[in-house]
């Protein structure tokens, strides 16, 4: 299964999936985790896995649609993020089937990793 994780390791609140990167890795070696810039060309396969930092959440959450987020403002091409980037792509109806494992911006590495862990298992057990 291919994963691609965003996330800014220079900006705290979204550090946290790259910091975890190289454990995931470790944990799962069937998975292949792929460190995605939101503005270069993804590589996608039929379905495909997102974990990324999500502003508001409270615990980590998996998501199957884009329907529930909310776009912030953008003003320049620097505001476009992975959320744009993914929604151009639904548009252009090159969107395969997606999940996003959303993690909140104030959550240890641990409590991540076991979430992570989780939403994994209970996919591969369907």
């Amino acid at each position: 299964m291919r994963t691609f994780v965003f996330g800014n390791e220079d900006h705290e609140m979204d550090s946290l999936p790259v910091a975890i990167l190289p454990t995931l890795r470790k944990r799962f070696p069937l998975h292949e985790f792929i460190f995605q810039d939101p503005n270069e060309d993804w590589d996608m396969s039929e379905s495909f896995w997102v974990i990324d930092t999500v502003v508001g959440l409270k615990e980590p959450k998996l998501f199957d649609s884009l329907d529930v987020f909310v776009q912030g403002p953008r003003m320049s091409m620097h505001d476009f993020d992975a959320l744009s980037n993914l929604r151009f792509l639904q548009k252009l109806g090159k969107l395969p089937p997606i999940k996003i494992i959303g993690l909140p911006p104030k959550i240890s590495q641990d409590d991540a990793l076991r979430a992570i862990e989780k939403f994994l298992s209970e996919t591969n057990d369907n």
